[in-house]
């Protein structure tokens, strides 16, 4: 049984850093794509940043410039790097993770998530 289990949220001010990691565990065989979205109350779930395998990037225009996503692939791990944290940063953060893995005995790639961590930027 695969899952990722996030950690690294918590409460800081605006302009301050925070460093969230997604590390999966369980039954892998590779893993492809990761990313990390967030939902902030009544709003759509949307896009923060996504990793390719070969590490190519993509950002949301929002975050652009302040944060940094990674990956450790011997850890199987995520991280993103938030710098200069804005109030609209406050959101729920999810990672995402394109496993290839064996499912009801069917090898096969499949996208996982995590259960959220809390991300709120106050004064």
């Amino acid at each position: 049984q695969v899952q990722l289990v996030e950690s690294g949220g918590g409460l800081v001010q605006p302009g301050g850093s925070l460093r969230l990691s997604c590390a999966a565990s369980g039954s892998i065989f590779s893993i492809n794509d990761m990313g990390w979205y967030r939902q902030a109350p009544g709003k759509q779930r949307e896009l923060v940043a996504t990793i390719t395998s070969g590490d190519s990037t993509n950002y949301a225009d929002s975050v652009k410039g302040r944060f940094t996503i990674s990956r450790d692939n011997a850890k199987s791990t995520v991280y993103i790097q938030m710098n200069s944290l804005k109030p609209e940063d406050s959101a729920v953060y999810y990672c995402n993770a394109d496993i290839r893995t064996m499912v009801a005995g069917v090898l096969g790639t499949y996208r996982y998530w995590g259960q959220g961590t809390q991300v709120t930027v106050s004064s």
